[in-house]
C-alpha cells in the first residue's frame, strides 16, 4: 500500500469519526441547570405566626411585596403555594397580628401582597417572608431594602420537596 493512499484512509477515518462526533454533540439533548433550594436566611423566623390568614391585602396597603416560587430542581413553577409575609410598617410592629397575611401563588408561581410602607426596625428596613406549608422544607426569607423610600420588595423562592 502506497503512502498516499494510507495517508487518505487516516485523513477519510479521522475526518469521519471527527464529523460523527459533531453530529453526536450537536443531538444530545441539553440538560438544564439544576436549581438549588433556597436556604433561611438567619433572622428570617423573627416574629413569625403559625397560620396567619391567607388575606387580599394587609393593612392600608401602600407598599408591594412580591416574588416567584419554584421547585428545586427542574425550576418549575409552584402554583398555590402559601407564603406568609409580615414586617415592621407604618401601621404596625412585625410582632403584631395585623402586620401578618398570607397569599398563595398563581400558576406562574408568582405571588404579590400589598400592604403597608415598611419602616427601619433595628435601623434596616426589612420584610420577612415564610413557606410553611409541609409539601416542601421550610424556608424562612428576611429581604433587607436598599432604601427606606422603596415601595416595593421581591423575594425569590426554590422549594425542596420534604
Amino acid at each position: 500500500m502506497s503512502d498516499t493512499l494510507m495517508d487518505r484512509r487516516i485523513l477519510i477515518t479521522t475526518g469521519t469519526a471527527a464529523v460523527l462526533a459533531t453530529a453526536n454533540a450537536l443531538v444530545l439533548p441539553v440538560r438544564a441547570q439544576s436549581l438549588a433550594p433556597t436556604t433561611s436566611m438567619r433572622g428570617g423566623s423573627n416574629n413569625y405566626r403559625p397560620g396567619a390568614p391567607v388575606v387580599d391585602r394587609i393593612g392600608g396597603g401602600g407598599f408591594l411585596m412580591s416574588g416567584t416560587v419554584r421547585r428545586a430542581g427542574d425550576g418549575a413553577p409552584l402554583k398555590g403555594i402559601r407564603i406568609q409575609i409580615w414586617a415592621h410598617t407604618t401601621e404596625g410592629h412585625e410582632r403584631d397580628p395585623w402586620s401578618h397575611g398570607a397569599t398563595l401563588t398563581n400558576a406562574d408561581g408568582v405571588f404579590q401582597l400589598e400592604m403597608p410602607q415598611i419602616v427601619p426596625a433595628f435601623g434596616q428596613p426589612h420584610g420577612h417572608l415564610a413557606y410553611d406549608s409541609g409539601e416542601f422544607e421550610t424556608v424562612f426569607l428576611r429581604p433587607v431594602m436598599a432604601s427606606s423610600r422603596d415601595t416595593s420588595l421581591s423575594a425569590d423562592f426554590v422549594l425542596q420537596p420534604a
